[in-house]
């Protein structure tokens, strides 16, 4: 899956000054309206306010069971608080409850549609769930209405590149050269985003600067190494990588992509053993476990398959690979209405994918309802001629569609 990129770990922003809105609501001692309701109101405005502050000094400070609760108790008392939403959503957020998370900062910004930093969270949300083509219309509308916000724009490219649009990945994050220009991970991604989008004169630039800065140091040789990956060039890969490994064996995602190198050489144990290494470094990226599946799998290992998809699907409940290829062992056990189960499941997260409705279709024959077996083997012919046509287009334009780009799971 294209998702499978995703390196980087960007941190998540407590919605700033939504302690400066709530309190620029509230009047000082001694100045305002005075007696009667009129205080009283101050005064309930006042608890509100350090309600407020109690939930987010809790937030900065890491107790989230009580930041939740204080969030909680200012939107009990003026539920179009959207300040209170929003940093509730953050509380969320920090504690990987993605959905929750979601609701509350789109209550937020319904109540303050012009807040940028609503919108930049909403986009964070999705990005940390690697559903980067849902993060794109938040980030797009705070480049817009903030084109100074670099975080922002950042995080856009990566998206754009996450979703294989190299193009708008490049034009997006060439602005920021100057100011990234020494940041290892910023120039591998302009550089494969140039490279990928035929933008010499760009990409050039930025392997330059990527060199001039990398020197030998384990990051440089890991970028380097996920670029020969990109390019498919394996032997290199693996050789920029073990340098990376040895120079620093628990540099985050190195033993993860040198697994994959190992894999595109038909080196299974040796991919099976730094995955296993990275998932110690990095125990909740669901990919290992996906990729320690896929081993077993093609070894006959069903159930230790089935295990580590499930290790997968725990972590990332949506992660269409490990869906598709547990559907794929229970298929193998004759488990039909099992596999039935998992594949409607890839179906809705991966509904253009041919590979799918094929499976699906088998499964289906399977079970005895041949009628919507033969529909999706229709669909999946349909999938694979429109497949091929524009990769006919593609090479006869010069042109790269970046649709195809898309692994099948």
């Amino acid at each position: 899956m294209s998702s499978i990129l995703q390196i980087f770990c960007c941190g998540i922003l407590c919605f700033s000054g939504l302690g400066t809105s709530l309190g620029q609501a509230v009047q000082a001692p001694g100045k305002g309206p005075s007696g009667g309701k009129n205080d009283r109101a101050m005064e309930a405005t006042q608890d509100l306010a350090q309600l407020f502050q109690r939930g987010q000094t809790a937030l900065q400070q890491g107790d989230l069971k009580q930041a939740e609760q204080a969030f909680r108790s200012v939107i009990d008392a003026d539920p179009r608080s959207a300040p209170a939403y929003a940093n509730l959503g953050v509380v969320y957020m920090r504690e990987k409850q993605w959905k929750p998370a979601l609701v509350e900062l789109e209550k937020a910004e319904h109540l303050s549609p012009h807040v940028a930093g609503i919108r930049l969270n909403i986009g964070l949300a999705y990005y940390r769930q690697n559903k980067f083509q849902d993060a794109i219309a938040p980030f797009e509308s705070v480049v817009r209405d903030s084109p100074e916000s670099v975080q922002a724009r950042y995080l856009l490219g990566l998206c754009y590149f996450f979703t294989q649009d190299y193009s708008a990945a490049a034009s997006t994050l060439e602005p920021l050269q100057q100011q990234e220009s020494n940041d290892l991970n910023f120039l591998y991604v302009l550089a494969i985003s140039a490279w990928k989008s035929k933008q010499p004169d760009l990409e050039q630039g930025a392997l330059a600067q990527l060199l001039k800065i990398g020197g030998d140091t384990p990051e440089f040789h890991l970028l380097m190494g996920k670029a020969h990956l990109n390019r498919e060039e394996y032997d290199e890969a693996i050789k920029e990588l073990e340098l990376a490994e040895k120079a620093a064996p628990r540099l985050p995602f190195v033993h993860f992509n040198l697994g994959l190198a190992y894999m595109k050489t038909q080196q299974f144990e040796l991919a099976k053993s730094e995955f296993l290494k990275d998932s110690e470094i990095e125990p909740d990226i669901s990919y290992n476990y996906d990729q320690l599946g896929l081993i077993e799998f093609n070894q006959q290992h069903l159930k230790e398959a089935e295990q580590y998809f499930r290790h997968a699907l725990r972590l990332d409940p949506d992660l269409a690979s490990s869906r598709y290829q547990l559907a794929r062992v229970y298929q193998s056990e004759g488990e039909y209405a099992k596999a039935l189960a998992e594949i409607d499941v890839t179906k809705r997260l991966e509904a253009g994918n041919a590979s799918v409705h094929y499976l699906r279709g088998q499964i289906l024959q399977h079970l005895g309802q041949s009628e919507e077996a033969r529909a999706e083997m229709r669909e999946a012919a349909q999938i694979s001629n429109s497949a091929r046509q524009k990769r006919q287009q593609e090479l006869e334009n010069g042109v790269p569609d970046p649709e195809l780009m898309q692994s099948a799971p």
